[in-house]
Parts: structure tokens; sequence; C-alpha cells
């Protein structure tokens, strides 16, 4: 029988990694809060996943000292849970829980792509489906016997559209075609230029090329679209019509898979652009998802998603029912809300 190493904090160490932030932190077996921290975003697709989860490495740190334990040997916590963006596939999966292993975090590792935290932080138990549209758009859907649906969500080659990354650059398409004659006109075009302070959304493009303007600032343009779209412009809402689209798609699909049509079920949407709750992309999301799944239940959660990774590790340590809501009261302003 292995010995099981005694954790230095029992408890859990939550970690959500997405493209654009990071957020560790350490939650007691009671669900308080010990330590937080935060950082940038989780790439193992450009730098590799021992790199990406070396990366995390002064966060757990830093969360650490806030814990009171600046320092430590052997093991800082009894388990790991960690929902991280970009482990789209089960492989890379438990590639980045072995990557895991070889820090001195928890005496377990689990590792789930990032739309299972948020499926977890809007739902009591493992049932549901959740959607996800932040910088990218993926869904999942989970049954208590631990069936799953769930998407490849590489991009354009696995059919996937939307998102924050996937609209500014749909936004910039019809911007630039409409200034140079080959697309109808939009008010994308002069919005997205004054939004940066240059000449035209073309000058826009030239800057992202040359390295002028960070690539990362490309996504102020998903505020852009919806404050265009409120002034009845007729591509911004198209584009915005799509997403909604896409979004129910998803949720659809998953509910089909998992026989959960003529179900009562919770269909969790969060994510930046759909945790904005933009009457403009929810009502239309809402209305397609009354009509296409009666039964579905939608809810907007807007907790920060270290939540659910949180909820996860103390559903592994079996912590309890007082331990989970103790930590959802600590996350007041994300509690889920109705849509």
């Amino acid at each position: 029988m292995t010995h099981q190493p005694e954790p230095l904090l029992p408890g859990v160490l939550a970690i959500d990694a997405g493209n654009s932030k990071t957020d560790v932190a350490l939650i007691g077996t009671d669900g308080s809060i010990l330590g937080t921290a935060r950082g940038g975003g989780f790439e193992p697709q450009k730098i590799g996943g021992a790199a990406a989860v070396a990366g995390l490495a002064p966060l757990v740190e830093q969360a650490a000292a806030e814990a009171g334990h600046p320092s430590w040997s052997g093991v800082l916590t009894g388990h790991v849970s960690a929902c991280l963006a970009n482990a789209d596939l089960p492989v890379e999966e438990e590639a980045l829980r072995v990557a895991l292993e070889s820090h001195p975090w928890g005496a377990g590792n689990t590792v789930v792509n990032d739309t299972f935290g948020l499926l977890r932080a809007g739902t009591d138990g493992p049932r549901g489906v959740a959607v996800v549209c932040g910088a990218g758009i993926n869904c999942v859907g989970l049954l208590p016997d631990g069936r799953t649906a769930r998407f490849p969500a590489l991009g354009e080659l696995t059919g996937d559209w939307g998102g924050g990354s996937g609209l500014a650059v749909a936004s910039m398409w019809h911007a630039v075609r409409a200034e140079d004659g080959r697309g109808g006109p939009t008010g994308l075009a002069r919005a997205i230029a004054e939004h940066f302070g240059l000449p035209g959304a073309g000058a826009v493009a030239e800057a992202v090329h040359l390295g002028h303007l960070p690539h990362a600032r490309l996504h102020e343009i998903v505020r852009v679209l919806f404050a265009v779209a409120d002034e009845g412009d007729e591509v911004a809402r198209g584009l915005i019509d799509r997403q909604a689209d896409e979004i129910v798609r998803l949720a659809v699909v998953a509910l089909r898979r998992l026989d959960l049509l003529d179900t009562p079920t919770p269909v969790v949407l969060g994510g930046g652009v759909l945790a904005s709750r933009h009457p403009l992309l929810l009502d239309n999301v809402t209305a397609r998802l009354a009509e296409a799944a009666p039964l579905a239940e939608p809810r907007v959660v807007v907790a920060p998603p270290v939540l659910g990774a949180a909820l996860l590790g103390l559903d592994h340590l079996a912590a309890g029912a007082r331990a989970q809501a103790r930590v959802r009261e600590a996350y007041e302003a994300g509690r889920q809300v109705a849509a």
C-alpha cells in the first residue's frame, strides 16, 4: 500500500487557468479561502505542458505565503483541482496532470478542461451542460454516472466559431472590407478606428501586423461591437446573432447526446462574453434555447471561474455541503443568476 504524504494544509489548491488570466486559491476543508494569487494566461499549446505548469509556481508560492507559509517542505495541500484552458482533449488533460505531479503542491491531482469548472460553479452536482464563451468557445455536458458530451474545441479546424477572439476578428473583417469597398457599409469601421485612435480599421490591422498595437488588445473590439450593435448596425447585430446561434447549437447537441432534451436540465452560461449579460446576446440565446430545448434551464455564472475548481476539489475530498456553501459565500459576487 502506497503511503500518502501528509499535506501541510489539508484542503484544496484550486487552479483556474484561462487564456487571459490564471487564478489560484488555497481552500480549507471547511471551505475557507486561505490564500489567493492571480497571474497571466495559460498557454501549454505554445510553450508545452511542463513549462506552462511550471509557470504556475510563483502563483502557488504567493497563495501559500498569503496562507502563512512563505516556504514549505513536503506536500503543500491535500488535493490539486485544476481547471485548465487549452486542455481540450482527454490526452491533454492527462499530460497536464502528469506535469502537476512533478510539483509538491498536492497529495493528489485532477485536471479537467475549464468548461467543467464552469459547469460545477453553476450546478449543485455532476449533471448539466455548460457553454463557455470567453476568449474562445467550448461546451461540455455531464451526467452523474460519469458520461460526458464534449467537443474538441480546436478552433476553425474543428468547426468552432466565435468567442471574444472570433468576434473581434470577424468585426475587423467586416470593418476593413467596408472601408476598401469589398463589403457593405457598417459602423464598425469608424468605431474601431476611433477606439484605437487611428485613421481607419485598415490602419488598426496594419498596426497589429507591425507590432505597434499588441495583438491582445483586439479583444477590446468586442465592446465596440456591442456598442455599434446597440445603435442598430445590421452587420454588428448579425455577428451577435450568429454567436447566439453557435452557443445554442453547442448546448442542444450536448443535451441530445446525453438524452437530456426531454428532462429539465441546467444549461450554464459563462465566460466574459456571456457573463457581461448584454441583452442583445443573452436574450437571443435564451429565446433560441427556449425554442430548441424548452426544458433547458439557462443560468449565467458570473463567479470567478476558480470557484468551480474549488468546488470540484471539495467534491473530491468529500468535504460536504457546508464547506461548499462557505466557499460559494466567499465568492459572493459570482453566484449564479437565472437568465
